[in-house]
């Protein structure tokens, strides 16, 4: 009896017979990539392989680069801390006791003029100036181009590390069904976009409901979708608005959650530390970034290849692969705890090196040691 195939006319069985083929050479050669279409993706040896930007503080143990939001109650002082945020940035001096990386500062004071910006700047700081602080009163909405005029601002200031956007419901966008998680999910990450292309931080200033909660993060007006979107929030709250001190929450991706306690100064329109909850997080490293960070001392660059360098560090049971990997790992330990740049050369026909150079004079590495419990507190 003959199968189906053998019954058909010989046209439709060479037809079948090409559509096989065909099927075939698609399993053997896949489409090629259509951005449009396809997923961009990234395989687990290609992500170890790979050397990101270092993630960089701005202030050590406070805000790192990302985007986050800062709310607080009308009223409470959430500008004042703003400005004295980015003076402390522009000027490159230390926020209480915590280092900052200096940087040019953009501060978009939306609900200002700039008579009550000169009047704040001046009681806060007195005459002393500073061309690395740049405000303006008027930018667009997210959906008219306010990213857009921000890379243009980039451009001319490449060496910006904060950007203050005060406040959240001047630039935002909204849709017809108002207020949606989806909206302000939209809204968050058109700005994490933005500080992701050029690592460094974006605080949004919002404000908190009236309504009370046992998590002060689920006081932030609007959904959740902002909190979603964001790499971080800080809340300042005060139990009393006719009293001076206040405490400030704070969470991120990369950081432990921690609480400080402050107390404002009326004359001088500060915000001032008494009491940090918890220690700074500081993830442990590596043995191995230490033994770099030691042959570095007195160096200020080295190329080479990763058997080279295990060669001088006396790791030899230890592969370079292996070696490679776990600076990729701890590319931003090396570069903000020990100053040191770690960057990979493009790949020669036998071999591939990498870059270390010292960007600062750094101390002694010593080993890693168990991290205190709690409450070392930093003085005002």
């Amino acid at each position: 009896m003959k199968n189906e195939f053998e019954s058909l006319p010989p046209a439709k069985q060479e037809a079948v017979i090409e559509a096989m083929k065909e099927m075939e050479a698609m399993r053997a050669s896949p489409p090629r990539f259509d951005p449009k279409i396809d997923l961009h993706t990234v395989t687990m040896t290609e992500l170890y392989d790979t050397v990101f930007p270092p993630r960089t503080p701005l202030i050590d143990g406070l805000f790192y680069s990302g985007t986050y939001l800062f709310a607080g109650s009308p009223k409470i002082g959430k500008s004042f801390f703003m400005m004295q945020l980015a003076y402390h940035v522009a000027m490159g001096v230390p926020l209480w006791n915590y280092s900052v990386r200096q940087g040019t500062v953009l501060y978009l004071a939306l609900e200002d003029d700039y008579p009550r910006l000169q009047g704040r700047l001046m009681q806060m700081f007195g005459v002393e100036s500073t061309d690395n602080l740049v405000l303006t009163t008027q930018s667009k909405t997210l959906a008219e181009g306010l990213t857009e005029q921000m890379e243009r601002f980039m451009q001319r200031h490449p060496d910006t590390s904060l950007v203050i956007v005060d406040t959240l419901q001047k630039v935002r966008e909204i849709g017809n069904e108002s207020y949606s998680y989806a909206m302000d999910y939209k809204n968050i990450a058109a700005l994490k976009e933005f500080t992701d292309r050029h690592n460094l931080c974006l605080l949004v200033v919002h404000h908190t409901r009236k309504m009370e909660a046992s998590d002060s993060f689920e006081t932030i007006s609007g959904t959740t979708g902002l909190l979603g979107a964001a790499d971080g929030a800080i809340v300042l709250q005060k139990k009393k608005r006719i009293e001076n001190t206040a405490t400030m929450q704070i969470v991120g991706r990369d950081q432990e959650d921690q609480e400080l306690e402050l107390i404002f100064d009326r004359q001088h329109c500060f915000w001032q530390l008494t009491k940090a909850e918890k220690t700074i997080y500081q993830r442990q490293a590596d043995p191995l970034l230490f033994d770099i960070a030691g042959f570095m001392m007195d160096k200020t660059e080295w190329t080479g290849t990763a058997s080279e360098l295990l060669k001088l560090l006396s790791y030899p049971d230890l592969k370079p692969h292996v070696l490679t990997r776990k600076m990729n790992d701890g590319v931003s330990i090396l570069y903000n705890r020990f100053g040191i740049s770690y960057v990979q050369n493009k790949r020669t026909r036998d071999e591939r090196t990498f870059t270390l150079r010292s960007l600062n004079p750094v101390n002694e590495p010593e080993p890693p040691t168990e991290q205190p419990a709690e409450n070392d507190s930093p003085q005002p």
